[in-house]
């Protein structure tokens, strides 16, 4: 099925707004969350509902969509692994070009570049990687349960907000080698008290 279709709940029809420049049409939405939406420890599941306010001006170039997105993505605290639900909202701003102007466009923006640019196809705007690139980076690369989350012992895995008094005997590097003779030790000692006795 292709994507440009109005049947994607993503995909919006500039039939809406028009080609006269000046005209506006604003829509509110709540489609389901595409695919891989987020980051590995941190994603919106796919098909969840989010909450999508979008205004879309036609101007002389195409049509300038602003908007706003919320929803709540779910993933897991980095130190003590609960699940957690991360409230998502992002606003975005992009420039749709019409194929007829794309070029015009760049010529009038140095900076704009043709792989970078988004196009109007068939009359329809695809909001779905704008909405990728508002979201993602709002997302913490290590999201976590609250600030001062103690997380796990580094040494057994033991949750440490379940026993804030854990904690296991820390042995001297210095001493380790000792440590491990110490049995030699006690058994060179028996034999010799042995011996004596026989």
């Amino acid at each position: 099925m292709d994507r440009n279709t109005p049947a994607l709940p993503l995909v919006l029809d500039t039939k809406d707004v028009g080609r006269r420049p000046g005209a506006m049409h604003e829509v509110d939405l709540q489609p389901g969350a595409p695919a891989d939406f987020g980051t590995d420890v941190l994603s919106v599941p796919q098909d969840q509902t989010m909450d999508l306010q979008v205004r879309m001006e036609s101007v002389h170039e195409g049509v300038l969509v602003t908007g706003t997105v919320s929803a709540t993505a779910h993933g897991a605290c980095v130190r003590c692994l609960d699940e957690i639900d991360y409230p998502v909202e992002a606003s975005f701003q992009e420039l749709y070009v019409w194929p007829d102007r794309a070029k015009h466009h760049r010529e009038v923006d140095a900076e704009a570049e043709e792989d970078e640019e988004h196009r109007i196809e068939d009359e329809k705007i695809d909001l779905e990687p704008v909405l990728r690139d508002a979201v993602l980076p709002s997302l913490p690369f290590q999201p976590v349960c609250r600030d001062d989350c103690p997380g796990l012992c580094s040494q057994c895995g033991a949750r440490l907000e379940d026993d804030p008094e854990h904690h296991h005997e820390q042995i001297d590097p210095r001493w380790a080698a000792l440590e491990a003779l110490a049995p030699l030790a006690s058994d060179t000692g028996t034999e010799d008290n042995r011996e004596k006795r026989n």
